[in-house]
């Protein structure tokens, strides 16, 4: 989580408001539990209202240790916002530990993931720990201090108001304000020095702002694998190294270049300054000695021995059992908006520890820190401190079973985890024991049609994994939703059941979730083209966001498709165009999941290949933008997955400078490259690197000025991926020119960001529609009980007069003489009672009776549901009108009605 900005994200409204014009998504529930909810609608605004936990789920990780799952319920309402996560560890039993997970090898300058970390050291489970800095300069070491069995690896920094969690040896916990202090001693010469700490980066200390190196003495061991102690420290250094309380080797005004070894340290002081001379007067066979601890606030001292694990966070949260004020600024944090959320805290009687993260991806946005301790103290923790969050928030925890921790929900990036300085782990050393019972493994939540495998596991008496090997399972489901077959079920119906499993006298069960389509809030269609031509072979990924927050890629053997213009065949998530009706100048591609519909909309442009860089002869550069910011930009042959092909690749190196920065490739020394005509879109081939930036592309339009377009909110895939992006939305005019493509480095939450990398471009490919898709425009005028009517002045009679329906006061009018008036395609199905209205890039659905419509794949309120009067459906006029995009004028005296 980025640690320094003046500019926090705003909190979002915890409101209930009503919403015509798109969809109101409420969050919820976990995906990896089963936890279903009910869509709900709502229908007026509500004031603020408070929330409560609601526990969705419990399991077992390991003797002693439970993963629960709450949901955050707002008082007024049964639909869960946000979502919590709890590990539940008994401190008490003997079999179970915590300690301090780090970089690969105990570094702690090496970051890896919480899933890594777990995996290196065994950990059953795990969330990550400290705050880092990720600016130039800086190695990412945790900012406060680090105990891993007993061994202090890294020190507090001098700095106000950050706790630390840890557990002493007698395994009671703690959580203060700990500050480091030590002295080495030349012990031959009785001389003595203080130690200001322990394989620390630079910083600046606080309150005075001052350099932390200069004048000062720091120790620095082999968990310190960086090639400098430290980067940029504005010390120039004498150094030391001692190896079993020995001088072997000192230089001044240098580094020593020989590794440390694992009983040995390096002294570092700063030249012709006291810590450099104290430094500087030892000598090879010199004998040192090196104490130091950690003390409280209050005064108390510790040696870090007295510890199993610490590891630091940020500011305290909760103190006897009630939330307090923040000990440190937490702007930094983003504090007080909406962000994934990780703490650690402990019970009143101190034999329970609290390790807990809260979801942000997707509908999920997160909490903020005084909503984070309302969940604490829901669950009654005693007292709590902030660890990292945002992007680092990352829990793991090993399933009853498995022999693997996995990811326990998704981060603010899906399923990638971010590199972290350290974490919380948590062991057990429970010997084996004899079989206890099976667990059934298997996905929890599926689409209709998809074919899902489960497993059996088997555990012993402390909850800990079995080989599985020679036991038979038998799978059944409580419910007729799909069939089982050696392990494998086929979804058939939406709906929620138990899956069983046996084996022998020993059973299991996990709930189920078939996602149907009252749970969807909106279906999104993203194709990678968008040319209607036969033979265009078109990706046409389908997205469900559902009505509780997640976001879910639908399996393309669960999406029914619709043609209309052209027919079409769809394999493996794959359009082949086979041939467009009469020329039809645009065709819709109906993506369907359970009758839920969403639309394609394809033109019969053309399209025309700007660049694929095998013929290039002009020349491409880099340009950083602050000059700090390095890079490299060239069309090159060998990139992997291009090897054969020439591709423009640009590395990039955000590491010097700050704010805003931006790498960008230009083109054609930045003349550009000529488009020709007015293309509605470009799509092309970028290996990405997971570095999470804003891809863009700048334009110079005819008339001199720019225009720019976003390829990509972040990049966050690797290798190489075909995308499409809008131009009219650009604003290109005339003959323009793509000069840049380029890569913004945003100012907020640079540490969830990579500063080094490499991306690269092939095959750009400009889109060209046949221009807007003709609608007509008439102007219809219409009275109630009337079904004489005008359609640009001329006399038509409608099927039925238009209403007024009692309570409602909403105007009711045909609709399928409207959508025909307009020039819409209109469809009926009577099985589901739905109409599909098709006009230009709109499609609206309705359902007789179902007080919801579709406009392109949103859900969203009706005022009034649509009837069904001796054969014909009718419509409130102003709804569908609207919708289609004309305007509607009520006449109140003489009761006319005017789309226009």
């Amino acid at each position: 989580m980025r640690l320094f900005t003046s500019n926090a994200r705003q909190k979002r409204s915890r409101f209930v408001l009503p919403f015509l014009a798109g969809v109101l998504v409420f969050t919820g529930p976990v995906s990896s539990g089963f936890l279903p909810v009910p869509y709900a609608v709502a229908a007026t605004q509500k004031t603020a209202v408070t929330y409560k936990l609601s526990k969705q789920s419990e399991s077992i990780v390991t003797s002693g240790v439970r993963q629960l799952t709450y949901a955050w319920i707002p008082s007024d309402s049964s639909i869960p916002t946000e979502v919590l996560h709890v590990l539940q560890v008994d401190l008490q039993n003997p079999y179970v530990q915590l300690n301090a997970m780090g970089g690969p090898k105990g570094s702690v300058t090496a970051k890896q993931s919480v899933g890594a970390m777990t995996r290196e050291t065994g950990a059953v489970a795990g969330i990550n720990g400290d705050v880092f800095r990720t600016a130039s300069g800086t190695e990412g070491v945790p900012m406060g201090a680090q105990i891993t069995s007993g061994q202090l690896l890294a020190s507090t920094e001098q700095l106000q108001g950050m706790y630390a969690f840890g557990v002493t040896q007698d395994r009671r916990p703690v959580i203060d304000n700990f500050m480091f202090s030590g002295t080495v001693t030349a012990t031959d010469k009785g001389v003595s020095y203080p130690l200001a700490g322990l394989n620390k980066s630079a910083y600046r200390t606080e309150p005075d702002k001052a350099y932390s190196h200069v004048n000062a003495l720091y120790m620095y061991t082999n968990a310190w694998t960086a090639s400098e102690r430290p980067a940029n420290s504005s010390a120039t250094p004498n150094e030391a190294l001692i190896v079993d309380g020995i001088v072997t080797e000192v230089v001044e005004g240098a580094a020593i270049s020989t590794p440390i070894p694992e009983n040995g340290f390096i002294l570092r002081g700063h030249n012709r300054r006291e810590s450099g001379n104290f430094v500087a007067s030892l000598a090879v066979g010199d004998r040192v000695a090196a104490d130091y601890s950690l003390t409280t606030a209050s005064g108390k001292t510790y040696n870090p021995s007295d510890f199993q694990m610490m590891v630091s966070g940020h500011t305290l949260l909760m103190d006897q059992g009630a939330p307090v004020s923040f000990t440190r600024d937490v702007n930094g944090l983003s504090g007080y908006a909406d962000r994934a959320r990780t703490a650690v805290g402990f019970s009143k009687d101190g034999s329970t520890a609290y390790m807990l993260t809260v979801e942000e991806n997707g509908g999920r946005k997160g909490v903020t820190l005084k909503e984070l301790q309302q969940m604490l103290k829901e669950l009654g923790v005693w007292k709590a401190v902030n660890l990292d969050g945002g992007g680092s928030t990352t829990m793991v925890t090993r399933p009853l079973g498995d022999f693997q921790t996995q990811l326990t929900h998704p981060t603010s990036y899906g399923t990638t985890q971010r590199l972290v300085t350290n974490g919380i782990g948590v062991y057990t050393t429970a010997p084996q024991g004899s079989l206890k019972g099976i667990a059934a493994s298997g996905p929890q939540t599926v689409f209709i049609g998809q074919q899902a495998a489960y497993s059996l596991k088997a555990y012993d008496t402390h909850y800990n994994p079995l080989d599985p090997n020679g036991l038979t399972a038998t799978w059944s489901i409580d419910k007729q939703l799909g069939s089982f077959s050696n392990g494998t079920f086929q979804a058939a119906k939406a709906g929620t059941a138990t899956v069983s499993v046996k084996s022998g006298s020993a059973s299991d069960s996990l709930k189920l979730e078939i996602v149907g389509e009252a749970q969807i809030a909106k279906l999104i269609v993203e194709p990678s083209s968008t040319l209607l031509k036969p033979g265009s072979v078109i990706n046409v990924p389908v997205k469900a966001q559902l009505t509780d927050g997640r976001l879910m890629s639908v399996p393309a053997s669960s999406v029914s498709w619709e043609f209309r213009g052209f027919t079409a065949t769809v394999q493996d998530g794959k359009l082949t165009v086979n041939k467009v009706q009469n020329d039809a100048a645009a065709g819709y591609a109906i993506a369907r999941y359970d009758g839920y519909g969403a639309i394609a909309v394809l033109a019969s442009g053309s399209e025309q290949v700007l660049e694929d860089f095998e013929k290039a002869a002009y020349g491409v550069n880099f340009a950083g933008t602050p000059v700090e910011t390095m890079g490299s930009a060239a069309i090159v042959t060998g990139i992997a997955g291009r090897e054969l092909s020439k591709v423009l690749a640009m590395d990039y190196d955000f590491t010097v400078g700050a704010g805003k920065r931006y790498a960008n490739a230009v083109l054609n020394d930045g003349k550009g490259i000529a488009i020709k005509g007015s293309p509605s879109a470009m799509s092309l081939d970028v290996m990405g690197d997971g570095g999470m930036h804003w891809l863009r592309a700048e334009f110079i339009n005819g008339d001199g000025k720019p225009a720019y377009a976003t390829i990509a909110d972040k990049v966050d895939w690797t290798g190489w991926k075909n995308i499409r992006f809008d131009l009219a939305q650009a604003g290109l005019k005339g003959e323009a020119k793509l000069t840049k493509l380029y890569l913004v480095n945003q100012e907020n939450d640079q540490d969830e960001r990579s500063m080094l990398g490499q991306i690269a471009f092939d095959n750009l490919v400009l889109q060209y529609p046949p221009g807007k898709i003709a609608v007509t425009n008439p102007t219809i005028e219409m009275k109630v009980g009337n079904k004489q009517a005008t359609v640009d002045g001329a006399k038509v009679t409608l099927p039925g007069a238009p209403f007024i329906q009692k309570g409602t006061n909403t105007n009711y009018l045909p609709l399928r003489f409207v959508g025909d008036t307009l020039g819409a395609q209109v469809v009926w199905d009577n099985k589901t009672k739905r109409v599909t209205v098709l006009r230009g890039d709109k499609m609206l659905e309705l359902w007789v009776g179902k007080d919801t419509m579709t406009a392109n794949g949103i859900r969203q309120p009706v005022p009034a549901a649509p009837l069904l009067i001796k054969g014909s459906v009718y419509v409130p006029v102003r709804l569908i009108s609207e919708q289609l995009g004309q305007k509607v004028d009520w006449e109140n005296k003489t009761q006319t009605i005017t789309i226009r």
